[in-house]
Parts: structure tokens; C-alpha cells; sequence
């Protein structure tokens, strides 16, 4: 692969550090614009621009006359942040590429696997909505002008530091004081996790790809374990040897923690398994390398080695409390 001079807007997230790194490996000329405030250092090599990224002006200042060959869009949510981006790089880019999100695809889902021809409609969670009317405005401006977008849609995708379960380091330290967690539905349902490492790996293969123009990929792996396992794997590494589960439906959790409603219904509380072959038609070296399993031994092994980092969320705590309370009464 060329080298391309890339400008990514976020840059120390969980997928998007991942992919800064692999940029640099590749030796693109990595420029990372976003606030300084990131938990994931940058790697050797990039170069750091420090703007409110809301702030059409800052942004200006900070990034120049220059012209890049890509910008890597991770922090656009909704339409106005698309339509500041398309008043900033129309004419300035030869590529955008933007991180929408696989929970834009039709929830409940009609069939699997769900592949980029599955239709975009999530009535239950706005996030998802917003993901879908900022594509909207991307394609737009493609069919009318040209611009020339690539629509790439991730699912739950994770590294060391990201708990990918409803109450993340809370769930682990219940486990390890031999208290109850608790599980959306039955725990049987499929759910495709994704380390971020193998995700860049596909990300920055389209990065320059002339045929990723105007086009969207699903950018996930193809690892789908039940939410059993996906606890049950937490637990070994964690080093319990019989976690006890308490399984709720994801309506009931709703209403007792509205805020994890969306989430819950508007997603983890279907079954997703994904066709990738679309991607890795163009990026044949993506495959999945990581498997839960051995994701949840580094996640474990990296909070053991950060116990600053071990933070129990009260509130969740005495949440999940009074969720197994009902669901003892209720059975």
C-alpha cells in the first residue's frame, strides 16, 4: 500500500487508536485532530492538531491550506456535524471516510446474515437514527457532486480497556465477590464482537482504495459467541470458577434503567451475525484473529495491572441489586 497523507478527527477512541496505529505502521502521514483530551495515546510518528472540533474556526486555524488524500471522520454523530465537515473538506480531500454504525441495520433484523444491502431503519434508538440521516447527507452529496465518501459500519468492537457488557468493570468485581450479574434475555442470543486490531486491519485497507468510493462496508469480525459465553469467558480469565448469571428480558432491564433501553432494544437484544464478504473482497488480509476468549484474557490482564482503573459504578451496582431482586420474585 502507498503511502497516504491522512487526517483522522478523533484518533484515541477504541477503534479509531487502533487504526492510527496501523497507519503508522503502514507509514502513512498521520495527522490526529481532536481535543487532546484522549485516554489512548497517540503513536510515535503522529502528528497532533489540538481544535474543538465543533468549531468550524478552530478547525480552520488548526488544519490549513493542506489537502490530505483521506479524512477519517470518527466523531460525526449527527447531520449538522456532517454538514460542517462537507462546508470544511468538499474540495479538500480524496476521500472522507465515515464511521456510521451496524446498529443503523434494521432492528429487529428479517434475516442473517446481515449484509450492506440489509435496509437502515432502528425505531429504537436515536443514536442509530442519527447515524443514518448523516449517511443520508453523505450519499447526497456524492450522487450530486461527487464527494467522494466511503460508509464504513462497525459493531460492538473492543479492545483492553473496553468492557463490552452491561456493566463493564462492574460486572467483573460482582463476579469476584461471588455476587450475581445480570444478562439481557436468555444469554443465547448471537453477538458479534471485534477486536479493534482486527478492525484496522480492514479499516485502513480501504483507506486510498479508488473502489471504496461511494460505497459502504459492514467492518466486522466474523466471531458471534452467545452472551453466555461472552460472560462465561470474563469470568475464567477473571478467575471464577462458577459466576452465577441471573437472566432478565431486555424490556424489563429498560424499565428499570431507561437509559440502557435504547441500546438494549434498539440492538444487543438481537441476534447479529454479519456477511463481511464485501470488505474483504477488498481487503483479502482482514479476517478475524482475536477470539473473546482470548479478548477477555487481555482485557483482565489489563485491569489487574490498572487497579486505578478498576472502577465500580455505584449507581450500576445497586441497579443490577434491585434487578435480581425482581427477577427472584418474578420466577
Amino acid at each position: 500500500m502507498s503511502a497516504k497523507r491522512v487526517l483522522y478527527i478523533g484518533g484515541t477512541g477504541t477503534i479509531s487508536a487502533a487504526s492510527v496505529r496501523r497507519s503508522v505502521e503502514l507509514g502513512h502521514d498521520v495527522t490526529v485532530l481532536n481535543r487532546g483530551s484522549g485516554r489512548r495515546p497517540l503513536p510515535e510518528g503522529a502528528r497532533e492538531l489540538v481544535a474543538d472540533v465543533r468549531d468550524a474556526d478552530a478547525m480552520r486555524r488548526a488544519i490549513g491550506d493542506g489537502r490530505f488524500d483521506v479524512v477519517a471522520e470518527f466523531l460525526a454523530f449527527t447531520p449538522e456535524h456532517i454538514r460542517a465537515d462537507l462546508a470544511q473538506f468538499d474540495g479538500r480531500t480524496g476521500q472522507y471516510v465515515f464511521i456510521s454504525s451496524a446498529s443503523a441495520y434494521q432492528k429487529p433484523p428479517q434475516r442473517l446474515p446481515i449484509t450492506e444491502s440489509t435496509p437502515l431503519r432502528n425505531p429504537f434508538w436515536q443514536y442509530s437514527r442519527d447515524k443514518i440521516a448523516c449517511e443520508d447527507l453523505l450519499v447526497e452529496a456524492y450522487r450530486d457532486r461527487g464527494f467522494p465518501v466511503t460508509i464504513v459500519r462497525p459493531s460492538h468492537t473492543y479492545d483492553e480497556r473496553m468492557i463490552p457488557t452491561l456493566g463493564h468493570w462492574t460486572d467483573i468485581a460482582r463476579m469476584r465477590q461471588g455476587r450475581p450479574v445480570v444478562i439481557q434475555g436468555d444469554g443465547t442470543s448471537l453477538w458479534t464482537l471485534t477486536h479493534s486490531d482486527d478492525f484496522a486491519v480492514a479499516f485502513t485497507g480501504l483507506l486510498g482504495n479508488p473502489a471504496a468510493i461511494g460505497e459502504a462496508f459492514t467492518i466486522t469480525g466474523t466471531h458471534a459467541p452467545t452472551w453466555n459465553q461472552v460472560y462465561g469467558w470474563l469470568a475464567d480469565a477473571a478467575g471464577v470458577a462458577d459466576p452465577e448469571f441471573v437472566h432478565v428480558a431486555s424490556d424489563a432491564i429498560a424499565a428499570f434503567a431507561p437509559d440502557l433501553g435504547p441500546g438494549l432494544l434498539g440492538d444487543k437484544s438481537h441476534s447479529v451475525v454479519f456477511d463481511v464478504s464485501k470488505v474483504t473482497a477488498l481487503v483479502p488480509e482482514f479476517r478475524t484473529t482475536i477470539t473473546f476468549d482470548e479478548g477477555a484474557r487481555r482485557i483482565v490482564a489489563h485491569y489487574d495491572a490498572h487497579p486505578a482503573e478498576q472502577k465500580i459504578d455505584e449507581h450500576t451496582d445497586g441497579l443490577f441489586d434491585r434487578i435480581v431482586a425482581y427477577a427472584r420474585s418474578a420466577g
